[in-house]
């Protein structure tokens, strides 16, 4: 074989993979056109659903377009309310600080209306105590004595211890007879005396 031989059937071999590799390529391109195909047509139903509610969107816009030319006035209006508003709030922060006047005013007289009242109750107070202390003194001495009167006691006879020791002494010189003195010791006495002793 020649090198021309050699070089054309090399050449036929290449032309054939060549042919080949386009019929695959061909095949593929097939399958990918189709695809699109199914893509397009996909769109074209989801477009044809979507004409119906582009039209209603268009009849909304419709109907909002006077809505939207009232708003206008209406934010002009609500301008206007705010700033009465806030004119009426300045009035009311007016009246408000006018009352915390009159009931600072108010807090003022209050307080020396009750220092007064005060000072006056505290000399009624000290009067009637100057007026209670003597008849206090008296229930307390009472109270003193009925407490006094329910400890139990005990009583000795001095009288007759007397009189004994004067039987010894001259009868003449004896003066009349004594009546008996009774002396009275608490119990808290008694025992102090024993403590003394």
């Amino acid at each position: 074989m020649s090198p021309i031989q050699i070089a054309l059937l090399l050449l036929a071999v290449a032309g054939v993979w060549a042919v080949v590799e386009l019929a695959l390529t061909l095949r593929k391109t097939r399958t990918v056109v189709d695809s699109l195909d199914k893509t397009v047509s996909d769109l074209n139903n989801t477009l044809a659903e979507a004409q119906p509610v582009v039209a209603k969107l268009d009849g909304a816009v419709d109907e909002l377009t006077p809505a939207l030319a009232q708003v206008e006035p209406l934010l002009k209006s609500s301008k206007t309310a705010v700033d009465a508003l806030t004119s009426n709030l300045v009035e009311v922060e007016a009246v408000v600080r006018d009352i915390s006047e009159v009931t600072g005013s108010m807090a003022e007289a209050s307080n020396a209306v009750s220092s007064v009242t005060d000072s006056a109750a505290g000399a009624v107070q000290k009067l009637f105590n100057k007026v209670k202390a003597p008849a206090a003194d008296a229930d307390r001495k009472l109270a003193a004595a009925a407490a006094e009167a329910e400890q139990p006691t005990e009583r000795v006879l001095i009288g007759e211890a007397e009189d004994e020791a004067v039987d010894g002494a001259d009868a003449a010189q004896k003066p009349a007879a004594k009546p008996a003195q009774y002396y009275t010791y608490t119990p808290a006495e008694t025992s102090e005396e024993s403590c003394d002793e």
